[in-house]
């Protein structure tokens, strides 16, 4: 499958350069990280969440876990995780449980982990669980430009 159509689209109308990789088919986002040699700080993963306006992905990196309560204190609102059948029916170009990391190109609302936004480099999942994505640090900002940042992760 390689990387999902939504996710190439949106990279590529915002010119943001990036480049896709293959590795071996992993369970986890901090797996991949392992397989792929990068640091699971800098490997952002998606985590969808539902909330009274109907669905919120939270963007973290692979070292960390969503903290739910720090997205309430931003948010201003109760949330809890998706199922993995909700998270798979917002992203039908993506494999199940390859969840992405930009809500924009999905018209989904999103919130990201301010700890991303150190690294030089990010990488994430292209849609698929053999696709590694990487983009620059400026880049990632770029796309996340205008979403709620914050520390949402422990």
């Amino acid at each position: 499958m390689g990387i999902a159509l939504t996710m190439q689209e949106y990279l590529e109308d915002n010119r943001i350069p990036y480049e896709a990789s293959k590795h071996a088919r992993t369970g986890c986002s901090m797996m991949t990280a392992k397989a792929s040699h990068v640091p699971g700080g800098a490997l952002a993963k998606g985590v969808v969440l539902k909330w009274d306006d109907g669905y919120l992905l939270a963007v973290v990196p692979a070292s960390r876990h969503v903290d739910l309560g720090k997205i309430e204190n931003i948010i201003g609102e109760r949330v809890e995780l998706a199922s993995e059948e909700e998270a798979s029916a917002l992203f039908p170009d993506c494999d199940e449980g390859a969840v992405p990391v930009f809500g924009v190109p999905y018209r989904i609302a999103c919130v990201v982990d301010e700890g991303l936004e150190m690294h030089d480099d990010v990488w994430f999942e292209g849609g698929d669980h053999r696709t590694l994505v990487h983009v620059p640090g400026d880049g990632f900002a770029r796309l996340m430009y205008g979403v709620p940042h914050g520390r949402i992760s422990t």
